[in-house]
């Protein structure tokens, strides 16, 4: 739990060594505001993927690919505490017939990404969850993401994105597994 107080007042200390006036008008109830954001946006610290599930695991008769594609994803990273954001695929294959609440697909997503992180790790935690949540037969995600830190300072390439994958079981088996997850995807969308 973050403690709003202690970061209010770092927050107005900021203000101060960057040379504004934390009683101005505008910049008033800036700690306040930040605390709160800081408390939404590494939220995920607080949840466990197990609970967050919370049953939402059912049988069903298959063993075809799921996927869950353009999951919106917005993160800190955890090198200079600027957003990324972009977006998520997903999909897997189930060993035993059992498949996601789709919604839980992206409260996943957002657990993880609502933390200090890097898009490599990000992108291998939610394969991790999904294949041990549900013991699948294999697991792939992907990541493309914006990265503020590469756009508003540094090297300010606003065009760039980065793209990580993590393939677990028949994902990283299978070539053909593989390529029809990667296909599927990047088809143009219906609606």
């Amino acid at each position: 739990m973050v403690d709003r107080q202690k970061v209010e007042k770092l927050i107005r200390e900021l203000i101060i060594e960057i040379g504004e006036d934390p009683e101005r008008e505008g910049l008033r109830k800036t700690p306040e505001r930040v605390a709160a954001t800081y408390e939404f946006l590494t939220s995920g610290y607080k949840e466990d993927p197990k609970r967050l599930i919370n049953g939402a695991i059912f049988k069903q008769e298959t063993n075809n690919m799921v996927i869950a594609r353009d999951i919106e994803i917005y993160s800190l990273c955890e090198h200079h505490m600027l957003p990324f954001f972009g977006r998520c695929h997903i999909g897997y294959i189930s060993r035993e017939g059992k498949v996601f609440g789709v919604s839980k697909l992206a409260r996943l997503v957002d657990m993880y990404a609502r933390r200090l992180q890097l898009q490599e790790r990000l992108t291998h935690q939610i394969a991790r969850a999904v294949m041990d949540s549900i013991n699948a037969e294999g697991v792939g995600v992907i990541i493309e993401a914006h990265h503020l830190c590469m756009m508003m300072r540094g090297v300010s390439k606003q065009n760039s994105m980065m793209t990580t994958s993590s393939v677990l079981g028949s994902f990283h088996e299978s070539v053909a597994t593989r390529n029809e997850f990667l296909a599927l995807i990047n088809r143009p969308r219906i609606m």
